[in-house]
């Protein structure tokens, strides 16, 4: 992996070109390659060297705007960058317009003065982007300089990760150019409760650009009937008889969405100026006891999966195709709920999730802190940010129930649980009406983060990456994990990782490591112990993984990781079918309605994007 920088050129309607630099200056131009957005570059080419590449990248792209956004003054134009892996700075027409650091979640510039101050009806919008991760990064990582010039060329050095999936880079969501009014609907926020049977819609609006706005509120229901109405800039709607957002296959009516209607108008030098904004609403509560976690009172059981924005040629670029086959897998096999290992998943997800029921745990990017210097305070700074980008984004989804701040953080090093509890704190403070979490594979007994959780979630792989083989020790092993941490701690669990590695069409009887077979039987060993617990303090249960994905190259990854129970190409191993019984029974005993049949609780059926 050389570290020679790259130069990206943006050609067409969704192309990019990417160009060879000697440096950030972009001095030494070379040869160009097509780019799509949105897409990782790593798979697009034939160049080995692109696909391993680290360092800065150049996107380009010449945009034509329409006229009323360049003459009117009275608009606001606005650039929108969905996610840029991992730091990226920004120009327009040459100036330079903002910078953000964090491969998964949005930013954008207000660029109306840079395109409403001349004749020009276009311009032309450059990106640079550096994949390197820093042990002060999230998620973090070190550049190893090779530096024996008997066995590496000169100036040579590799990025080493503590994350066991690729290091997908480039823009992988959409690059959106928006307009607004100058005075405009800058934020919402939206809590709910229900009260008796009626439904709590608590709402505050954030404008920009004018003191002097009138803000009038209507909550309508799936019919489009006005339910409740406000007016100002903060307030409650109250819902008589108000249908609850119920997760798939706990109700016979799931993932039921109001629309807030949210209107400004507002007297400017320039005229009268109106700004709208349509928020899907579900009403929904979420607490946790000792021993269970609560939607809308009754307890609910997490039955899904762990995912990754992963697949062929696209690495992860947002694909509307993948992800819809993927929703229709997830409701196959009767998952309700996943987590977003490990970084926060594209908009369109947390949307779909909304309106399908699908239960969220939403994870930021928190994985691979592993070294010592990865608690310090840059760090710290660092993550505190993401959540706040994180929560900010997300928070107005019903289906999101918990937030998860890391994956596998060294949580038994002296400084982790000062980094952990100040990070869990801060992000309850952002939004106390859920509850915070992490996963971890530390030991019960020296874990420095779990006294601050609201719910244990433990990754744990007994037979597969120790006893390797040893299907026979699983119960006892797992019984004795769940004991461990519920003794000590008195919170609900989450089995949040188990799986074992799988390549399809491999089969050994009796069962061996990497067939069909082992995988299957692996997992019906964890579900003895399963059953057991989840009558006790045990709420969910979370495969590893959905499907196979990508990873770098070494010895124990036949070309990614393969513990998915669907291929990478999202076709089914043997376990897919198992856990679709499984999953299916599950539901069957704890739906809200249990007298309603399996074929009345497919979620909301098929829409039109």
């Amino acid at each position: 992996m050389s570290g020679c920088p790259l130069g990206v050129q943006v050609l067409g309607d969704v192309k990019k070109e990417l160009s060879r630099y000697s440096g950030p200056q972009g001095l030494m131009s070379g040869p160009t390659l097509d780019m799509p957005v949105p897409s990782s570059f790593n798979d697009v080419g034939q160049d080995a060297q692109l696909r391993s590449f680290v360092g800065w990248v150049w996107y380009e792209r010449e945009a034509v705007l329409p006229q009323r956004w360049t003459q009117d003054l009275g608009t606001r134009v606005v650039l929108r960058i969905g996610s840029a892996h991992y730091y990226a700075i920004v120009w327009v027409n040459g100036v330079h317009v903002a910078e953000h650091e964090g491969g998964h979640l949005p930013f954008e510039a207000d660029i109306s003065k840079l395109v409403q101050s001349g004749p020009l009806s276009s311009c032309r919008i450059t990106i640079a982007i550096n994949n390197t991760l820093t042990p002060h990064t999230l998620p973090p990582g070190t550049i190893l300089y090779k530096t024996d010039t008997s066995k590496y060329p000169k100036g040579y050095f590799v990025q080493d990760i503590n994350f066991d999936f690729f290091n997908y880079a480039g823009l992988h969501r959409s690059v959106t150019l928006y307009t607004t009014p100058t005075t405009y609907i800058d934020d919402i926020t939206v809590t709910t409760g229900v009260d008796q049977d009626t439904g709590l819609v608590n709402y505050q609006i954030f404008t920009q650009g004018s003191e002097h706005v009138q803000l009038d509120v209507r909550l309508l229901d799936a019919d489009g009937r006005v339910v409740a109405d406000g007016s100002g800039g903060q307030g409650q709607l109250q819902v008589p008889a108000a249908h609850l957002w119920w997760p798939y296959l706990m109700h016979e009516h799931p993932a039921y969405l109001y629309s807030l209607e949210v209107r400004m108008t507002a007297q400017t030098e320039a005229g009268p100026v109106a700004d709208f904004y349509t928020l899907p609403v579900g009403i929904r509560t979420v607490a946790v006891t000792e021993s269970q976690f609560l939607i809308n009172g009754k307890p609910f059981y997490f039955h899904g999966v762990n995912k990754h924005e992963d697949s062929d040629v696209r690495g992860k670029g947002f694909d509307w195709a993948l992800l819809m086959k993927d929703f229709n897998l997830l409701r196959w096999l009767g998952a309700n709920a996943f987590r977003t290992s490990h970084y926060p998943y594209a908009e369109e997800v947390m949307q779909l999730c909304d309106r399908y029921g699908i239960v969220v745990i939403d994870e930021c990017p928190g994985v691979g802190i592993v070294l010592p210097q990865s608690y310090g305070n840059a760090s710290l700074q660092h993550h505190l940010q993401v959540m706040e980008e994180l929560v900010r984004r997300d928070k107005n989804h019903p289906a999101i129930v918990m937030w998860s701040v890391a994956n596998e953080p060294t949580s038994s090093l002296k400084p982790a649980g000062y980094y952990l509890k100040t990070v869990i704190a801060h992000t309850k403070a952002l939004d106390p009406t859920r509850p915070v979490t992490f996963v971890t594979n530390s030991n019960f007994e020296g874990d420095l983060g779990a006294p601050y959780v609201d719910v244990i979630c433990v990754n744990s792989y007994y037979s597969w990456y120790h006893d390797y083989g040893h299907l026979e020790v699983i119960q006892l092993q797992l019984r004795t994990q769940f004991e461990g941490w519920y003794r000590t701690y008195h919170k609900p669990i989450i089995q949040s990782e188990y799986g074992a590695e799988t390549i399809a069409g491999f089969h050994e009887d009796p069962p061996l490591m990497f067939t069909e077979e082992y995988q299957k039987s692996l997992l019906e060993q964890y579900h003895l112990v399963l059953d057991q617990k989840r009558k006790e303090y045990v709420v969910g249960e979370l495969i590893w993984n959905f499907a196979d994905f990508m990873t770098n190259q070494s010895p124990q990854r036949p070309v990614g990781n393969r513990k998915g129970i669907f291929t990478r190409q999202r076709q089914p191993k043997s376990a897919a079918f198992l856990l679709r019984e499984r999953y299916w029974k599950l539901a069957n005993e704890t739906r809200y309605h249990p007298s309603v049949a399996k074929s009345q609780c497919l979620g909301n059926g098929p829409f039109t994007l």
